[in-house]
């Protein structure tokens, strides 16, 4: 017998079950991963990079489980979004809202303007106003649903009313310490930080060293300060030395300092930017954590007695200011600082009336309104401020100074969300077709990391704005071709375009461009 004959097929049928037994441990090994939703072909933006990939997502509750290549796992899910040609993104992280006043409101809670941008997150209680107590709405969120997720800062308006009102009053020691009481109580309740107003009453009464005294106790409990500056143009103090203020809280208090919707607001700071980044610089080598936010349109938006009133004179609320602007012993000083207030903000044209109670004075400007009462505008002011609540656009800002901000790498996107101004609805589509798509100011991976992961960053938002495993499934797709905003100073209710999905706490809100009409938000709290 040839024992050769006997060997080769005895060899390569041993050859055959080791093949055999090696790939079936491969076939053991490989990574199952079971998906509630997965996303395929789109190009992905993970919060981060600056390249994009095609990785693929798996979610699995209200978290993403994986993050990478089709071979290295096999993954099955119950429901696939095919993504191909499409743009995937971290939910949007909005700094500055006021989207509290939609979710306090069950018919608006929805926060469908701010939803239909991509943002899945927004941060309310800013400039110093904020609903008090955190608890309550907590509860009221929670009970009955909210859209997108909030984020709570206490605003520091709220705490004066609380204990001094919102008189031009000077806190004694004891004031100051039942604040500081307030705001430990707020910070417990799992605020992330305080807000300030201070360009606005009661907040503009205010001292430095007041400031600092409350913020020293959100420093205690690893919270954020959020500031309107006392002044961004040439009203009191100046823009270059509220900078300079909040720098100085930061350093004292020994917290970080966000300011909120930084700009050069009129003709008096126009091209200051230079100077502001500089001295932002200086702060962050020193070691101060300074950033900011910013809205991308050349208008802001307040409400107009802020816009051109004397602060001094709206001591004790609106019905003190009206009073004083027809007594005859101090209307004069209050027409000729209104005067020159309008003259900062570029003149009586470059203000325009987008929500009154009175249908005359809607959609005109203050030039218009002037002509229309055959009075000065700085008088004409009043008549309007009679009819209640006025919110004016003010079209004060100069582009070059716009571009200036929006490049630098601590400036992150805000809305300043606020009704009947055009941001409320289009602020990060606008970003991205205007200043990414069109005119190339930022690149594509710069405005997405800036209004997701930096902005979780800067307010201690934990596993969030960033697609990776592990963290919540707050995730965006958009049309690249398509997204923008709609909305404009004539009808500035008009929702964005080309958000093709909103996936919020791993469920979905928007499907196909639709809202879905689930309300995947939850109150986030500081731990």
């Amino acid at each position: 017998m040839n024992n050769n004959k006997l060997y080769k097929p005895m060899y390569l049928r041993n050859n055959i079950i080791s093949c055999l037994i090696i790939l079936l441990i491969f076939s053991c090994s490989e990574e199952k991963v079971d998906a509630d939703i997965l996303i395929t072909n789109g190009t992905v933006y993970n919060g981060t990079d600056k390249a994009s990939s095609n990785a693929l997502i798996a979610i699995k509750d209200d978290k993403i489980v994986f993050v990478g290549n089709e071979g290295d796992v096999k993954i099955t899910a119950t429901k696939t979004i095919d993504a191909k040609g499409l743009i995937v993104s971290p939910g949007f992280i909005d700094p500055h809202t006021h989207a509290d006043r939609e979710y306090k409101d069950k018919k608006t809670a929805h926060n469908l303007p701010f939803m239909m941008q991509g943002i899945t997150t927004t941060i309310v209680g800013n400039d110093g106003d904020s609903f008090y107590p955190a608890k309550k709405y907590q509860r009221l969120y929670s009970e009955q649903g909210i859209g997108t997720n909030a984020v709570q800062l206490i605003g520091h308006h709220e705490i004066l009313k609380a204990v001094i009102g919102k008189s031009n009053v000077e806190p004694t020691p004891d004031d100051i310490a039942k604040m500081q009481e307030l705001m430990q109580k707020e910070m417990d309740a799992g605020a992330f930080g305080m807000s300030t107003g201070l360009y606005y009453a009661p907040g503009s009464y205010t001292s430095t060293d007041e400031v600092i005294a409350l913020a020293e106790i959100v420093a205690k409990n690893g919270g954020v300060y959020d500031t309107h500056l006392r002044d961004e143009s040439s009203n009191t103090i100046g823009l270059v030395a509220s900078v300079q203020e909040a720098i100085q809280i930061g350093r004292q208090a020994k917290l970080p300092i966000h300011i909120s919707h930084i700009k050069c607001l009129g003709v008096d700071v126009w091209h200051q930017s230079d100077s502001i980044i500089k001295i932002i610089e200086a702060a962050r080598k020193e070691g101060i954590e300074i950033t900011a936010n910013q809205y991308p349109y050349d208008a802001s938006g307040t409400s107009l007695n802020a816009a051109v009133s004397p602060r001094w004179a709206e001591s004790g609320g609106k019905d003190s200011l009206l009073y004083r602007a027809f007594n005859p012993k101090l209307k004069e000083r209050i027409f000729e600082e209104t005067r020159n207030n309008i003259r900062r903000r570029g003149g009586a044209e470059k203000l325009l009336v987008v929500k009154c109670n009175n249908a005359t004075y809607l959609g005109k400007t203050l030039q218009q309104i002037s002509e229309l009462l055959n009075i000065p505008p700085e008088q004409a002011v009043y008549p309007v401020l009679e009819t209640g609540y006025v919110r004016v656009a003010s079209f004060n800002m100069n582009p070059d100074d716009i571009h200036n901000f929006m490049k630098q790498d601590w400036v992150v996107t805000g809305s300043d969300g606020n009704t009947g101004h055009p941001r409320k609805y289009g602020t990060f589509p606008r970003k991205y077709h205007k200043y990414v798509k069109q005119d190339s100011i930022v690149d594509m991976a710069t405005f997405i990391n800036g209004s997701t992961s930096k902005t979780a960053n800067i307010f201690r938002i934990p596993k969030r704005g960033q697609i990776k495993e592990g963290y919540y499934a707050d995730i965006i797709i958009f049309n690249p071709e398509t997204f923008r905003d709609i909305a404009d100073y004539k009808d500035a209710f008009q929702y964005a375009e080309g958000l093709e999905y909103s996936i919020i706490n791993g469920k979905v809100s928007i499907e196909k461009g639709e809202f879905t009409g689930l309300l995947n938000g939850k109150v986030l709290k500081k731990k």
